[in-house]
């Protein structure tokens, strides 16, 4: 074997190598092929969203965040480096495989990662021994989600809010505003054109003395 050959065979070797690895690109594009449905873009969410998103939170007042579809945490390590440190992040994927990932490649003792559906989230957040989350945090393609699953998640997560808490989505269609609506208080819109695809933002409130969830 002559060393051009010997170099394109270690090449090829490298590449198998990054596509079997814990690669966050390979974990996210595998997500992305086997549940289609269930994540919003193939390309992680940019920087200029993920501060957007956040930048409403009052960090000092959280005590449990809760975050739907973390993936391979393009917002869980924001969140992370956010949070307090007596704080604790609850992330909840039907994907076994970015739970996995997450448990492998985040050695954070806040962070808690959860193989399950988002409809589940009452029963999730009891289990680690809480009332309410004071934020959760989505990027579930609601709009493609089966019939009743939306609403079963908008309703569960407007009960498991605190008042004074949100629920902050962004989503690729404005049709999850129809699945959050009925079941806050407040809810205040926003756009991100630096994210491929371009974002529609919600951060949906619960207004404190009101009662509109059911």
């Amino acid at each position: 074997m002559n060393a051009t050959t010997a170099r394109h065979a270690k090449a090829r070797l490298a590449r198998r190598r990054d596509r079997r690895s814990g690669s966050p690109k390979w974990a996210f594009l595998r997500g992305f092929i086997k549940h289609p449905v269930m994540v919003g873009s193939i390309i992680p969410s940019s920087g200029k969203l993920i501060d957007r998103m956040l930048g409403p939170v009052d960090w000092k007042a959280t005590r449990l965040f809760v975050e739907y579809g973390p993936g391979v945490g393009t917002f869980t390590r924001p969140i992370l480096d956010r949070l307090g440190p007596d704080s604790k992040l609850v992330v909840i994927d039907t994907n076994a495989e970015f739970i996995d990932y997450l448990n492998d490649d985040i050695d954070d003792e806040r962070l808690v990662a959860v193989h399950g559906s988002a409809a589940d989230v009452e029963n999730i957040v009891a289990a680690q021994g809480f009332d309410k989350a004071d934020y959760v945090l989505s990027g579930l393609p609601f709009s493609t989600l089966p019939p009743g699953v939306g609403d079963a998640i908008g309703a569960a997560t407007a009960r498991v809010i605190r008042p004074g808490g949100a629920f902050l989505v962004y989503q690729f269609s404005p049709k999850v505003k129809d699945f959050i609506d009925p079941h806050f208080e407040r809810i205040v819109r926003g756009f991100e054109w630096i994210n491929v695809p371009p974002a529609t933002l919600f951060w949906a409130y619960r207004e404190p003395g009101k009662t509109k969830a059911a």
